[in-house]
């Protein structure tokens, strides 16, 4: 393959303004909200419309050529990085709400449309779309499909596979798919299940429709203070046990909510141990009966503090304060790194024990943010890459937290994606039988392994060869990121 020719080829039928070849125009792609892992890729693609996005794929499929998609490069798990001699497709401009229907509650997006912008335009109607990761002003609806992600609200209102009704897409063999309907059911096999949360190794999105809800008349917010660690995340147990399914459940630890205090001045308790964010909503008697069973629960579990938010303004604030989280940890670490695992609630008590202990193994601070109500743990692990070994211990605390994940009964991702980040994780997680099951859906949609390759599903080799290697050090079977 000559790199000249492709570049050529992606010139022929995209603008000359829409091919990125030289190194300083390419730089801003090499990686994406994984920082630490970096590659610089043959070419940047920049279709507006999904006949140039079926050209880029045809160039790239006679001169195979990988292809590795890119929406806002919000994500955190490498899977935007390019690897060496890929075209970056970027879908940043099919950024065109193309319908949005009050009536039956829908929009009709490009994948390069902003998650806050969907919403935006529906609140005129009073509608709203309900997915809110904490990128949500910057990342992309191509990229939420992509990784399947959640935010606050998905406790109540589900991730984005319970919120998108069709898929629009584009194959690696030039065809164009329709995977789902507008309506409340679609024939033949759910599809659409598969390519949510796929990474970008099935195909390209071209278009995308999601489901919108009514924005609620009421919503108030509890937060509620806890003297340890161990009983507020027991508090999060007791709550659901309750029969409630609050619209957004949250937990920080004291680290996290004293990062976040100076930075937003959301006006938490950064005396707590932890903190426990519940919100409710609907109509003003719904949101005032569940507001007094959340508290009484809450302090019969052991809360030494429950405050409710008096307005509007201060229910944002304490929300914003979780959603600035990642940015606030700079104020306190040169570098973060974070996590993303899943466990069952039961277990959130002996898994934050769990992590204050590896803190004193590996000498680093760990910072606990997470969607409590599912489980869904975002461990900010702060280190100083410029000091020797840390970003490798960081890697390694990170790996431990996902192998208790599996042990407790979870999942080594919940919204992040596995990208290149987690792919030696999958290992742990899955047996050769389902890693083979993996690999055989990938090739039914991308036989010629162009789409994202190298990404979230690890050969039976790698498996192989990464277990001896553990086994001889005699070691977890985890050592953090993949090197390539």
């Amino acid at each position: 393959m000559n790199s000249t020719d492709v570049v050529a080829a992606l010139r022929a039928v995209l603008p000359p303004a829409s091919v990125l070849s030289a190194t300083e125009d390419t730089r801003p792609y090499e990686c994406d909200g994984l920082s630490a892992y970096r590659q610089l890729p043959l070419a940047v693609a920049l279709p507006a419309d999904e006949a140039q996005v079926l050209a880029v794929l045809n160039i790239c499929r006679e001169f195979n050529v990988p292809i590795v998609p890119r929406g806002a490069g919000t994500g955190l798990s490498g899977g935007a990085m390019p690897i060496a001699g890929a075209v970056v497709l970027s879908t940043a401009r099919l950024n065109r709400i193309v319908r949005l229907d009050a009536y039956s509650r829908t929009a009709v997006v490009q994948p390069g449309v902003r998650n806050l912008a969907i919403s935006e335009a529906a609140e005129p109607y009073g509608l709203y779309y309900a997915p809110d990761p904490s990128s949500q002003i910057a990342c992309t609806i191509g990229g939420n499909v992509a990784e399947n992600s959640g935010g606050v609200h998905c406790l109540k209102y589900g991730l984005t596979v319970h919120n998108v009704l069709r898929v629009r897409m584009v194959s690696i063999e030039g065809e164009v798919l329709e995977l789902g309907s507008a309506a409340l059911d679609a024939p033949g096999l759910d599809l659409l299940a598969a390519v949510i949360g796929s990474e970008g190794m099935l195909g390209i999105v071209t278009e995308v429709t999601v489901r919108l809800v009514p924005k609620p008349a009421v919503a108030r917010v509890i937060m509620a203070s806890f003297d340890d660690v161990v009983t507020g995340g027991n508090a999060v147990a007791a709550v659901i046990a309750a029969g409630i399914i609050p619209a957004g459940l949250e937990m920080m630890d004291r680290t996290s909510s004293r990062m976040v205090e100076p930075f937003v001045r959301a006006g938490y308790d950064t005396d707590a141990a932890a903190i426990l964010l519940c919100e409710a909503d609907g109509t003003a008697d719904e949101v005032e009966e569940e507001i007094a069973r959340m508290s009484a629960v809450l302090q019969t579990a052991g809360a030494s503090a429950v405050q409710v938010s008096g307005s509007e303004a201060e229910r944002l604030k304490f929300w914003s304060g979780r959603k600035n989280a990642f940015p606030a940890a700079g104020r306190i670490s040169p570098d973060y790194y974070c996590m993303d695992g899943t466990i069952p609630r039961k277990h959130l008590a002996r898994v934050l024990t769990g992590i204050a202990q590896m803190e004193g193994k590996y000498g680093l601070r760990c910072a606990n943010v997470f969607h409590a109500g599912d489980g869904n743990l975002h461990p900010l692990i702060l280190f100083d890459a410029n000091q020797p070994d840390e970003l490798q211990r960081a890697e390694a605390f990170g790996a431990e937290i996902l192998a208790l994940c599996v042990e407790v009964g979870g999942t080594i991702t919940g919204e992040h994606g596995v990208g290149i980040e987690k792919i030696d994780s999958m290992c742990v997680q899955f047996s050769d039988a389902e890693l083979a099951a993996f690999h055989a859906l990938k090739r039914a949609f991308d036989p010629c392994i162009l789409l994202n390759p190298n990404k979230a599903i690890p050969t039976l080799n790698r498996c192989a060869e990464f277990g001896k290697m553990h086994v001889r050090a005699g070691r977890l079977p985890h050592a953090g990121l993949p090197r390539f």
